[in-house]
């Protein structure tokens, strides 16, 4: 056996005589068991509000989409929508064509925005999944809205004989004259409300969702321009190539993104979040830390004696180093292993019986990640390699030779 490992693992389990030197030991043992413990909730708790947060932009954004390369429309072909169909990558795609309009129900008013959509919006989407209440009616003249304008509106669902007012400006060109003001420069649509969705507050308030030729021909644009196709790619196909394959169908007249770039700006804030949690209780771990630096020195001078006679039967003052270097490591490792263990049962009770609520019906989410299982033992093990080396380092012939 290892004769530096042997001693080191000797030292870890004995016990010294003096109690200050135990005390020392187990505070500092108790310190690196909390600070992993404490480290992989942390983030186990930010990846499950990331989980938890990105579960609305995939209910409502489809695995790619294509959008305008210029201007806010573009037209599909029937030769597009047959190769699109022929597309192996793709198991289902869906047309849709949006613009700004202005609600009124009443004396209320609201500025939204009217998005069409075509049979297979489901299919590529979980909106569906999404409401709130009623039932997804997105028929001609009728259709669904977010809860937020449903509330700002005061909208009744399936109210016939006042249905909800869209209006939009008229398509055309040059300056409005007084003929065309005798003339309403602008269409309105009747819809009349099914039911109503909850993603979350800025898409509540954003959007009402009826049928693609409704919108087609409210906006007076044919049955050829869209604003965006989504794309829900099958099973076991890679996302650059599905792109790449749509690409190759549209040509130039559309950029494809992912989900991830459709929602850039959330996914940069999420990912910031958990890198600067990390960082900070890293900090706080290297500060806890700096007591295994004191409690291998404490050791060490304890040890002492021993050293000199370590030293004198032909040990090398490197192997006294490695003894203590090793047993440095030793109890950051398992110390650490011992708090992610900690941890990992603490959120697997969490998502087994959700003791800990933010609302009498909704568990504070968390998930449970191997990653971050890795990161936190290699993070434990890193600072204690530091830390080890440098106690370690107090180790020198004049400390160890017999006066």
């Amino acid at each position: 056996m290892n004769f530096p490992l042997y001693i080191a693992k000797r030292y870890l389990r004995s016990k010294s005589k003096q109690n200050a030197v135990n005390i020392i030991n187990f505070i500092t043992f108790l310190v690196i068991v909390i600070g992993s413990a404490a480290l992989f909730i942390v983030l186990s708790a930010f990846s499950g509000l990331k989980s938890f947060s990105l579960q609305f932009t995939d209910a409502f954004d489809p695995d790619l989409k294509a959008i305008p390369a210029t201007g806010k429309f573009f037209t599909v072909s029937t030769e597009n929508d047959q190769a699109l169909q022929n597309l192996k990558s793709v198991a289902h795609y869906s047309k849709e064509l949006e613009e700004r309009v202005y609600l009124t129900f009443r004396e209320k008013s609201h500025l939204a925005t009217i998005k069409g959509v075509d049979s297979n919006f489901q299919m590529t989407t979980g909106i569906d999944s999404m409401l709130y209440f009623g039932n997804w009616g997105v028929n001609e003249y009728s259709g669904v809205i977010g809860i937020g304008a449903f509330n700002i509106l005061g909208v009744p669902l399936n109210n016939y004989e006042t249905p909800l007012i869209a209006l939009a400006p008229k398509p055309g060109k040059g300056s409005i004259n007084q003929q065309v003001l005798n003339s309403k420069p602008y269409n309105s649509l009747p819809l009349v409300l099914t039911g109503v969705y909850a993603v979350e507050e800025n898409l509540d308030r954003k959007y009402v969702i009826t049928s693609l030729p409704t919108v087609q021909a409210f906006l007076e644009k044919d049955s050829l321009t869209v604003s965006a196709i989504n794309f829900k790619l099958s099973k076991g196909f890679d996302l650059e190539s599905a792109r790449a394959e749509i690409a190759a169908v549209l040509g130039s007249k559309g950029r494809i993104l992912s989900r991830q770039e459709l929602n850039g700006s959330l996914y940069k804030m999420l990912n910031t979040e958990n890198v600067a949690t990390y960082l900070i209780f890293t900090l706080v771990l290297i500060i806890a830390l700096f007591n295994v630096v004191g409690a291998i020195i404490m050791m060490i001078l304890d040890k002492q004696q021993n050293l000199r006679t370590l030293f004198a039967l032909g040990s090398p003052v490197r192997d006294l180093r490695f003894t203590f270097f090793l047993q440095g490591l030793l109890t950051t490792c398992i110390g650490g292993l011992i708090g992610v263990v900690i941890g990992i049962l603490i959120i697997l009770s969490q998502l087994a019986f959700g003791w800990l609520k933010i609302t009498p019906s909704l568990a504070y989410p968390v998930a449970f990640d191997w990653q971050n299982v890795l990161l936190v033992f290699l993070t434990i093990a890193a600072l204690g390699f530091v830390s080890a080396k440098i106690a370690s380092s107090r180790i020198n012939k004049r400390l160890v030779a017999i006066s």
